[in-house]
């Protein structure tokens, strides 16, 4: 190709699966280089006889594709609904990548993160970085508030030296707004772009990439090394089009990562047959997990409808209040919650609740963590990848199935992260105690006791 070309245009599309009509750039723009062959257009929607195929999720489902009469194509269209909140993908849209040369990326990187690892951590990230450089898949299998994060750095910068281009991955949006500036902060010369819905997109060249799973539709071939945070975590390892998109978002001889907390039987065999596990049974601060303590709520449900708080949560969230110590209160439904809402706000006003739709949420958290608010009512959205020093953490109504076993070791690993506040309450306020609970609290006393079973 001897025609010139926008180097903002390529540093926006390379890697990347895009709508050609949503491109931040003008029509011209655009046009001019799929004229100069430097972008490569791709129909949105592949059909056969047998089945349709989204370009962009990868979705073949054909319960997830609606056919309709199109006014633009005047014909029978179909779009795809699995990733329509992306921008709807139908058969007569053009999907669009880059197709030139690839932008050369920096290799002068400062880490400026200036802790110091333990001697096992330093363990993981050494084999970590080993496993990268083999091109092979690895798990960092570590207890809630083991430093799982600063094990990453090391490995990430070894790459970002060598001109590489890293993905940090994560299902969640909160593990994500909790990361980034912990990533900003340990690597201030590397370009980076955060990716979450809502996110604005920049022009710009990132060369390392903070994105929920979901984004990474939006990806192909586009990094050297992916790093899957909270891999256990839901819709992640329910979904399968999510995983093939970290596996589409990553270049052929790439490897992909994995760190948790709770990995699932077949993240644990599928890793120990294609690479390799680090694992840490101990806090960096050396500190024991918190041991969940149960505590009877009968017909708690009743009560909050009916506009009384239980006596034992006024109590609990008073002591919290009074000793001035942040809290987080896990419901298993929103409308449980909501309805709880008004009633806790009789002991505070800026009590407030969250979850995944909420439109403060992202404030509400962040509220919390600068100590404007002093505590939240939640979904199992905060059940992972937030760090309160010193908070306190409840379930309302631990026996429903939602807490499974995974999810409330998780919720526990919330308490005591802080070296300077180690210990705190997790209660588990129940209608009857469940094999998840006793499975939870049997597997976090094993692992105080250094046990760590793979």
């Amino acid at each position: 190709m001897t025609h010139t070309f926008d180097p903002a245009v390529r540093d926006f599309l390379t890697g990347r699966i895009w709508l050609r009509l949503h491109t931040p750039f003008p029509t011209e723009t655009i046009d001019a280089h799929i004229s100069s062959k430097h972008i490569k257009t791709i129909p949105g929607i592949t059909s056969t006889k047998a089945r349709h195929f989204c370009n962009r999720c990868e979705n073949d489902n054909p319960s997830r594709f609606t056919t309709f009469n199109c006014a633009k194509c005047q014909g029978p269209c179909t779009y795809c609904r699995h990733c329509l909140k992306m921008g709807r993908v139908s058969s007569c849209t053009e999907l669009i990548s880059w197709n030139g040369e690839p932008p050369t990326y920096a290799t002068d990187h400062s880490l400026a993160w200036q802790g110091t690892l333990t001697p096992r951590q330093q363990q993981a990230s050494d084999e970590l970085t080993n496993s990268t450089a083999k091109g092979t898949p690895h798990l960092i299998y570590a207890v809630c508030g083991s430093g799982k994060t600063e094990i990453l750095f090391q490995p990430i910068h070894k790459l970002l030296l060598e001109g590489k281009r890293v993905c940090l991955a994560a299902p969640r949006v909160d593990v994500i707004l909790e990361l980034e500036p912990r990533l900003r902060a340990a690597f201030p010369q590397t370009a980076i772009e955060a990716l979450y819905g809502g996110a604005e997109s920049t022009t710009a060249a990132p060369q390392l990439i903070l994105a929920t799973t979901h984004q990474l539709y939006r990806f192909r071939h586009a990094f050297d090394a992916i790093f899957v945070d909270e891999a256990d975590a839901f819709p992640y390892t329910a979904d399968e089009t999510l995983q093939r998109a970290v596996r589409k978002a990553a270049k052929p001889s790439a490897p992909i990562h994995f760190v948790t907390a709770t990995p699932s039987d077949k993240l644990l065999a599928d890793i120990k047959r294609s690479g390799q596990v680090s694992t840490i049974n101990r806090r960096y601060h050396g500190h024991p997990l918190p041991v969940p303590r149960y505590s009877t709520l009968w017909n708690y449900t009743k009560h909050i409808q009916k506009g009384i708080l239980p006596k034992k949560l006024i109590t609990w969230t008073t002591q919290c209040l009074t000793q001035q110590k942040p809290f987080l209160i896990f419901f298993h439904t929103i409308a449980l919650m909501e309805a709880a809402e008004p009633l806790f706000q009789q002991l505070d006003t800026r009590i407030h609740a969250v979850h995944a739709a909420h439109p403060d949420r992202k404030e509400h958290v962040q509220a919390l963590r600068d100590h404007k608010i002093p505590g939240l009512l939640t979904t199992t959205i905060l059940e992972r990848g937030i760090t309160i020093p010193n908070v306190q953490v409840a379930v309302v109504g631990a026996e429903q199935l939602i807490f499974n076993k995974g999810a409330l070791i998780q919720i526990g690993g919330r308490v005591g992260r802080s070296v300077h506040y180690p210990t705190g309450d997790f209660v588990l306020f129940h209608h009857g105690i469940t094999y998840a609970m006793d499975a939870a609290k049997n597997d976090i006393i094993q692992l105080n006791k250094g046990e760590i079973r793979i």
